[in-house]
């Protein structure tokens, strides 16, 4: 699979594909070869950005629990005080903001999570954590933590780097483009690598161009459905291919459910906000919610979010997206301590738990240290493909100038039964992935005003050039 712009080099002047397809699918391959040529010269620099940041994120989770590792485990001890004990230590040494959840020590050597909200000084997308030790009510530490799986302050900054670049809504443009356009790359590599003569695959005993499109072509091949896997999953949480997703999932009634967070009880979609009161203590207690919580299966990791408001229930989630996947919860009224609403991760939509697990498989959770060292690899893989691919169209050419481009026309090739589907499929695929259809129609308009430029000076008579 050839991610980088080179893949063409060799490849237009070796002899076609195998005989075994019919003839008529034998000529896609040159308009394949083309595109997969020039998405590999305006992709590639943001695939490269995109994998040498994936490859800073996958290393990220591990590299906190060692930078923070003060904070986030304490030496084992007897028994554990109660969660309101500990939630009041944490609100005595920091009396600022409200308690917007709190998450209970999940392992015998983990601090507990007081997290907070309305903290001066913390942006509004964030949370301050308190870190408190369950055996002492000692106070380890605050760190700003973002999203739902507790990011703290180095992994954070990895995440938006990879997600954004730090530029806000407008460099996530750059990372939907890098996904909107993987999944093309790396299938057409697949076609072209496929569509070879077996001794052209070849890399020992060779050298030059041909030693770089063996190497370029079989890492490829091995990592291509990794890509693909990537490209898709990061699509579904992009701005523009991610909403229409959204939408697709929802008129499937296949969207994400969420608890009731309200006294009655209803899957109506709505999620509890954030807790108004200071202390995070309403009616029976955190323990008490906690027991009941515990009663109903939750097991840890588990996160409670206190009432909005006066009419709303505790909400009781677990938060563990590592295998076996824990995203149950429970709506509980403070006054009374009892369960008025239950959700299961089991009940979910089954495009619902493929989102889920698809988005952390991609992020590294859900295999764990397994799953990190995979990304890692694919992330080094793509890297080097691209690597390789400039160098293929470098050696493609002559003295020091890159090798000159796939030549136009492939299109005409094609016959029109398969033309007119194609372009028709390409059509709908661009408009539910719009970083993949508007840049493909800015590259087919200028290909043909240069098409037609070229053409009108080639006609030009000696006289009229002079």
């Amino acid at each position: 699979m050839s991610i980088a712009p080179s893949t063409a080099t060799e490849e237009a002047s070796q002899p076609d594909a195998p005989a075994s397809p019919p003839r008529r699918w034998a000529t896609l391959r040159p308009l394949i070869l083309r595109l997969h040529f020039y998405a590999g010269v305006l992709v590639a620099p943001f695939l490269l950005v995109a994998a040498a940041t994936g490859f800073l994120y996958a290393g990220a989770f591990q590299a906190e629990r060692l930078v923070y590792s003060h904070e986030m485990t304490v030496p084992v001890g007897d028994t554990k005080l109660p969660l309101s004990q500990q939630v009041a230590a944490a609100r005595k040494a920091h009396p600022e903001g409200a308690v917007s959840a709190v998450r209970p020590s999940p392992a015998d050597d983990e601090s507990t999570r007081v997290l907070l909200s309305g903290v001066e000084g913390v942006d509004a997308d964030y949370t301050l954590a308190v870190f408190v030790d369950p055996y002492t009510a000692e106070i380890r530490g605050a760190l700003e933590q973002y999203g739902s799986t507790g990011a703290l302050p180095l992994r954070t900054w990895i995440d938006k780097f990879h997600r954004d670049l730090h530029l806000g809504e407008t460099g996530r443009l750059y990372s939907e483009l890098a996904a909107s356009w993987l999944w093309v790359i790396a299938a057409g590599g697949l076609v072209l690598w496929f569509s070879r003569r077996r001794a052209l695959r070849k890399v020992r005993g060779t050298s030059g161009r041909r030693r770089t499109l063996g190497l370029h072509g079989t890492v490829g091949v091995w990592a291509a459905v990794g890509f693909i896997f990537l490209s898709a999953t990061g699509l579904t949480w992009s701005t523009y291919a991610g909403a229409n997703i959204d939408e697709l999932r929802t008129s499937l009634r296949q969207a994400t459910p969420s608890i009731s967070a309200s006294a009655g009880g209803d899957h109506g979609g709505h999620g509890a906000a954030a807790g108004t009161g200071g202390s995070g203590e309403h009616g029976v207690g955190l323990d008490k919610v906690l027991a009941s919580a515990r009663a109903e299966g939750l097991g840890d990791p588990v996160e409670i979010v206190p009432p909005a408001d006066d009419s709303s229930a505790y909400v009781v989630k677990q938060v563990q997206r590592s295998w076996p996947t824990k995203q149950d919860s429970v709506a509980i009224d403070p006054a009374s301590g009892e369960v008025t609403d239950v959700l299961r991760f089991a009940d979910y939509p089954v495009l619902a738990k493929l989102t889920r697990w698809g988005i952390d498989l991609h992020t590294g959770i859900l295999f764990g240290l397994v799953n990190q060292i995979a990304l890692m690899a694919l992330a080094l893989s793509l890297i080097l493909l691209i690597v390789w691919g400039y160098r293929m169209w470098w050696q493609r050419g002559r003295g020091s100038a890159f090798g000159r481009p796939i030549p136009r026309g492939a299109w005409q090739q094609v016959p029109p039964q398969i033309l007119v589907p194609l372009v028709a499929v390409v059509a709908l695929v661009g408009y539910f992935v719009p970083l993949l259809g508007i840049p493909l129609a800015a590259f087919i308009v200028m290909d043909v005003v240069f098409g037609e430029i070229a053409h009108r000076r080639g006609r030009r008579t000696p006289a009229e050039a002079k």
